[in-house]
């Protein structure tokens, strides 16, 4: 995997995979003299329906024999991109990020509870979580 996002031309004007740039806004790259040289010399422009760009991840979506060309994203850039890649997770990814939220910090959640003199399966049942776990941040 590379740390690269790509540009990349599809055949025609057909759907393809990845998004066209024009719809993340103006990533920073569209105005480098690399891309504008690329785009130059394969007779398109930033807003053409043949362009296209792809995270990292997902560079084996790129067509084989297309034309392609590594993009340096900003961090918001890069999650902007991956949110509106077709097929994007993204509602299940909030609620996964939710979770890392909420779980973040759950260990002294569960340690202030029990030194603040909830019984042990209290904090289980209301947490929802294993009487176990529970019981081993007490003996912490």
């Amino acid at each position: 995997m590379t740390d690269d996002a790509y540009l990349f031309l599809v055949d025609g004007a057909a759907e393809g995979p990845g998004v066209p740039p024009a719809e993340l806004g103006e990533p920073a790259c569209m105005d480098t003299s690399a891309v504008s040289a690329w785009l130059a010399a394969h007779g398109v422009t930033a807003v053409s329906p043949r362009l296209r760009i792809v995270p990292p991840e997902e560079t084996d979506l790129i067509p084989s024999g297309a034309e392609r060309l590594p993009v340096p994203l900003s961090e918001e850039e890069l999650t902007r991109l991956r949110r509106q890649a077709p097929g994007a997770t993204t509602a299940i990814e909030d609620e996964l990020l939710a979770y890392r939220d909420c779980a973040d910090g759950r260990d002294e959640l569960l340690a202030r509870a029990l030194a603040a003199g909830v019984p042990a399966h209290r904090v289980a049942e209301l947490t929802g979580e294993d009487l176990r776990v529970v019981q081993a941040v007490a003996q912490r």
